[in-house]
């Protein structure tokens, strides 16, 4: 169970992200990048962000690249909210497939 003080981290990570992420998902045509949700560990050193990435064929060759891009991303967030936060806690980015699981699921009933 997230604290509110996590909850609210969350939140800001989560926006000020989305809006890091809409410049990078420039960079691909054709390509739309969201933020689903951010989860800040108890002592708030560490952020899982799951992003959710359409087509989701190119899901995991965009998210080895965020990885790569890790530290350039940590320090755009930490530019972004160094004035809310102390410490900017470490990102670890996932693959959110939520939105697959759910076409299969449509798709399952139709036939």
């Amino acid at each position: 169970m997230e604290s509110t003080r996590q909850q609210k981290i969350g939140r800001l990570l989560q926006k000020e992200l989305s809006d890091i992420f809409l410049l990078y998902a420039r960079r691909f045509q054709g390509v739309l990048m969201s933020v689903t949700s951010v989860n800040v560990s108890p002592d708030l050193g560490i952020a899982h962000v799951n992003l959710s990435i359409f087509p989701s064929a190119k899901g995991e060759e965009i998210l080895a690249g965020v990885k790569s891009n890790g530290k350039n991303i940590r320090f755009e967030l930490g530019n972004k909210v160094r004035h809310q936060l102390r410490i900017i806690p470490e990102l670890v980015f996932h693959l959110d497939d939520t939105l697959d699981y759910l076409e299969r699921i449509d798709e399952l009933l139709k036939k």
